[in-house]
């Protein structure tokens, strides 16, 4: 997958919104603030995102992937353009992510972007 047809999966998922912060990375949350995924504008195209606590390690085990910078410790990994994932894999991963986020969400809030529903949940 190509940066932008990350872009357009993320864009597609329930509730996302897209930022460019801190001088040159976009950013896809949902609720405003909560991101699941984001990537490196630039050379390399850096990817990142959320993953279960307990596939971490195995993640970072995997070549061309490794903790993320800063976002490690929230069980965030990275990997560089060419992305060492198939789509299908890339695309569960980057909608589990969306998931992990949506779930930590208050219901009051899940319901106001109308994302309380067993998919979105997972």
């Amino acid at each position: 997958m190509t940066p932008e047809h990350v872009a357009a999966f993320c864009l597609n998922l329930p509730g996302v919104r897209e930022d460019i912060k801190w001088g040159g990375v976009r950013v896809f949350s949902v609720a405003e603030s909560k991101m699941f995924a984001l990537f490196h504008l630039g050379s390399h195209d850096g990817l990142a995102f959320k993953v279960d606590d307990d596939l971490f390690l195995g993640y970072c085990d995997r070549p061309g992937i490794r903790p993320a910078p800063y976002l490690a410790r929230a069980r965030w990994i990275s990997m560089a353009k060419p992305y060492p994932l198939s789509e299908s894999e890339l695309q569960a991963l980057l909608t589990r992510s969306h998931k992990l986020v949506v779930g930590k969400l208050p219901k009051r809030l899940k319901l106001a972007l109308l994302l309380d529903s067993p998919t979105a949940d997972g």
